[in-house]
């Protein structure tokens, strides 16, 4: 199973929006776009659908950005990946259409990745973005703090 890439843009946002928020900062669709390297057209998509869902508020204009909708201890991470991705079918017989599979009858592998998808999701309902962002930075003491800074932009000769 792998998240889409959509996904890790829209975790990446909302990671980076609760460090501005504890520095008491706002960011910008741009400056996560640098920071990041995406493509600013592609995370405004992303910003609009996470405010729908009610986990940013964005504002425009001079002082405007973004924001969280909520406070980062009522952002869960399983929660959001459900509404970010849209295919859990891990295998064939996962689906709503029988299988055409010859060891479906007899085949153990469907409960065995069922019982670890439920255990993923165990894992990600346990997590808020608060968790996320106390122990992101708890790993960056003594290397780095987590400030998001820009990227040096390159300049062709």
């Amino acid at each position: 199973m792998r998240l889409t890439q959509w996904t890790d843009y829209s975790l990446r946002v909302l990671m980076y929006c609760a460090q501005c928020e504890s520095l008491q900062t706002v960011a910008t669709i741009q400056t996560i776009a640098d920071q990041h390297d995406i493509s600013k057209s592609h995370l405004t998509k992303i910003v609009m659908t996470l405010a729908a869902d009610g986990y940013l508020l964005t504002s425009r204009g001079r002082g405007g950005g973004i924001r969280l909708g909520r406070p980062a201890s009522q952002i869960v991470l399983g929660e959001v990946v459900r509404k970010t991705e849209t295919d859990f079918q891990m295998v064939e017989c996962f689906g709503d259409v029988p299988s055409s599979c010859a060891l479906m009858p007899a085949c153990y592998l469907k409960q065995i990745l069922a019982e670890a998808l439920d255990a993923f999701w165990a894992k990600l309902d346990g997590v808020t973005l608060a968790d996320l962002m106390n122990t992101t930075q708890e790993r960056l003491l003594g290397f780095q703090t987590l400030t998001f800074q820009p990227k040096a932009v390159r300049v062709k000769a």
